[in-house]
């Protein structure tokens, strides 16, 4: 049989975006948009003052806030917002269905809900997104990553071919400037589930700032089996809840949570070396 010669399929031009960025919650938020939206600084005005609000309520880096009049007894629990006892509430929830790996307690007892604020923020933030019209956006807190729709709506719409997948990039622990990969957000692939989210937790952004769970060290309770882990879910709260989970309990987390969520997850070992689901190497492999 003679190889026969077929000309490449054309490949589409790389998106036109637009991004607006701010700082907050010790870390940098943007929000990107393909050109063609028109309402950007609206909707990025609307997505700050979210994460601005709910930083001024559950930081325990800002003394007036509500969660700092808690940790410092001025305030009980009982007597809290409402929303600050129902993350409280969804934050045990996720200490039961992980078995203690993620817990709204630091070492100390003091109450911490920073594990889930950031998640919640992000979520709230595309339900705003989502009320103002928006279908097609990415939201990046830190590397926890929401999208919506596609960067290329316009195929998307036309029917001439399927959008293009908002493309989530994970950094390397050992080096932030180069990255480990690309998860791609909001396509359906190989016939498995739509994910919308991917969450990273580890060193790599904050330093280790994860209590981790079942041995002793010099931070109370050990040093994580894994430097970072990426988990790709179909919302960003499931999404950040897991990883940081198994950031806290290590191996027995992961495999416990790769056999009772539907997800995809990528850790990162101190070594370097990688453990994947096979949505992750199926993204690597492509």
């Amino acid at each position: 049989m003679q190889p026969t010669s077929e000309s490449p399929a054309p490949v589409p031009p790389a998106p036109e975006l637009r991004a607006r960025t701010f700082e907050c919650m010790g870390t940098v938020v943007s929000l990107t948009v393909p050109s063609t939206t028109d309402r950007l600084e609206a909707a990025a005005t609307a997505v700050e003052d979210q994460f601005r609000a709910l930083d001024e309520q559950f930081s325990l880096f800002k003394p007036a806030s509500e969660a700092n009049r808690i940790a410092r007894g001025e305030l009980s629990l009982m007597e809290s917002s409402a929303l600050m006892r129902g993350l409280y509430a969804d934050a045990v929830r996720w200490r039961r269905s992980t078995d203690g790996a993620f817990t709204p307690e630091r070492p100390d007892g003091a109450l911490d809900l920073s594990g889930l604020v950031k998640g919640y923020a992000i979520a709230e933030a595309g339900r705003s997104l989502a009320a103002l019209g928006l279908a097609d956006w990415c939201l990046n807190a830190g590397g926890d990553v929401l999208v919506s729709g596609s960067p290329t709506p316009s195929a998307t719409r036309s029917g001439s071919r399927p959008g293009q997948p908002w493309l989530a990039g994970i950094v390397d622990p050992a080096d932030r400037r180069t990255l480990l990969g690309a998860y791609p957000l909001g396509s359906v692939r190989h016939g498995g589930p739509r994910r919308l989210a991917l969450a990273t937790s580890g060193s790599a952004e904050r330093g280790d700032h994860i209590w981790t769970v079942g041995v002793r060290g010099p931070r109370g309770t050990g040093r994580s089996e894994f430097a970072q882990v990426s988990v790709a879910a179909a919302d960003i709260v499931t999404a950040d809840v897991l990883a940081t989970a198994i950031v806290a309990g290590g191996r027995a987390t992961l495999d416990a949570v790769t056999s009772r969520w539907d997800v995809d997850v990528l850790t990162v070992a101190h070594d370097g070396a990688l453990l994947a689901t096979p949505g992750f190497r199926a993204t690597s492999a492509a």
